[in-house]
């Protein structure tokens, strides 16, 4: 029989906002940083963790399997495997959903799985034309075809690409994450207003929860080797406005675009870890899990509409449970853009859409906006890419037991045209 599988404690470093230049950490910097504290506030021993897990999209050249430095730059013995998975933005839950497979099969007991990024330092890349000039200087062996080689230089070829631009296009249908996001404001009739007043929404949310310190044990603080200490998500706009945020200009479609910088998730560092165990390591080692994974689903459509990725992933847990919408009483959804959340709601509501292309036989239906992102998302904090699957479950756990709910599902959109799902249940 599978057995349950708990989710104990977990961390996540305060998002720092890419600012042009690389950051203050790299992805196992960030790692180990909330990594640490989380781990000497445990009741077990290093050596009890079975296995390491850690989603990331942004490998750096000097971190090759992060998951692996990073457990052991966290102390855990030599003989603890470690292994990094990628599936874009939905690193960060795939980490938590492989671990969960595990302990759920027995293979298990105790893993610790996280995600994360730093996207500052996506690297620099050339042009093809430029490797071609490289690869051709390289291989010349006298002086003439050196010569030679060095006179096909352009000037071009000096100016390097950077690699997150290209990485943010789908390469099958040649279109940004951004233009999915306007694709979806046009078939779903999303207004600016309405992107803009739900970006909005999300910066004020995450400014009160951290004022309200209801974030203290989740997000911990970095510190940096000049000395300076990163305490809050640095993205966030206090105070924020559709009248203000109305300023701004469209990004990926000129002039009439709905899709701007202030309703698009950030580009930021950040990671973050949780705990899994099983019933068995929890009774053992006296822990008091925040929350218990029920089921979890991985779904794929067309990449040119990626953002309707949580509808489609979300849809097969409704049923499978013999749950509706309504059931769900707290919700993550991952805040790529405002125009595809407000999308995803619209495709649950949509009766035709709910019914014959999802299969929810009148499961479906309006997601209360009272309980969807109640603390802000990315919008507003960021959205490192290999890191958010894991905050966004960490949190709907700790949201669930501040207030007090029973089920709550973590969703995100996946570029490349998939997205992921993960229900949890109060423990």
């Amino acid at each position: 029989m599978a057995r349950a599988v708990y989710l104990v404690d977990g961390a996540r470093t305060p998002f720092i906002k890419a600012r042009g230049r690389p950051g203050p950490f790299t992805p196992v910097d960030l790692a180990v940083q909330c990594g640490r504290p989380l781990l000497m506030r445990q009741a077990f021993e290093p050596d009890a963790i079975d296995l390491v897990i850690l989603g990331c999209v942004n490998v750096v050249a000097d971190e090759m399997n992060p998951a692996r430095v990073a457990g052991l730059r966290l102390g855990l013995p030599d003989e603890t495997p470690a292994f990094t998975v990628q599936i874009n933005c939905g690193s960060g839950m795939q980490s938590i959903d492989t671990a969960f497979r595990y302990i759920e099969g027995g293979t298990a007991d105790i893993v610790l799985a996280g995600g994360t990024d730093a996207l500052s330092h996506s690297p620099l890349v050339l042009r093809r034309g430029a490797v071609d000039w490289f690869a051709e200087l390289n291989g010349a062996r006298s002086t003439g075809d050196r010569l030679k080689a060095f006179a096909g230089l352009k000037p071009d070829f000096l100016k390097p690409l950077i690699g997150l631009e290209r990485g943010l296009t789908d390469p099958i249908t040649n279109l940004n994450m951004g233009q999915t996001a306007e694709l979806l404001a046009h078939y779903f009739a999303i207004s600016r207003q309405e992107a803009d007043e739900y970006a909005a929404e999300s910066h004020n949310r995450l400014d009160r929860a951290t004022n309200e310190g209801w974030l203290k044990d989740e997000m911990l603080p970095s510190f940096g080797r000049d000395g300076d200490v990163y305490e809050r998500d640095d993205g966030v706009r206090p105070g924020s406005s559709a009248a203000n945020l109305a300023k701004l200009k469209p990004v990926f479609e000129k002039p009439y675009g709905k899709v701007t910088a202030g309703n698009s998730s950030q580009i930021t560092d950040g990671a973050s870890w949780v705990v899994l165990a099983s019933e068995e390591a929890v009774a053992r080692h006296g822990m008091k899990p925040l929350a218990r994974i029920v089921d979890s689903e991985w779904g794929a459509l067309d990449p040119s509409i990626m953002g309707l990725g949580p509808v489609v992933a979300t849809a097969p847990i409704l049923k499978r449970q013999n749950m509706g919408v309504s059931d769900v009483d707290l919700w993550e959804l991952n805040e790529a853009f405002a125009a595809q959340v407000l999308a995803c709601l619209r495709a649950f509501e949509t009766e035709n859409i709910a019914n014959d292309l999802l299969g929810l036989d009148g499961r479906g239906g309006a997601i209360d906006r009272a309980r969807l992102n109640v603390d802000g998302g990315a919008i507003s904090l960021g959205h490192p890419v290999g890191t958010s699957g894991t905050r966004i479950t960490l949190h709907l756990a700790n949201a669930m037991q501040r207030l007090g709910h029973k089920r709550g599902i973590a969703t995100e959109c996946i570029g490349g045209g998939q997205g992921g799902a993960m229900l949890l249940e109060a423990a």
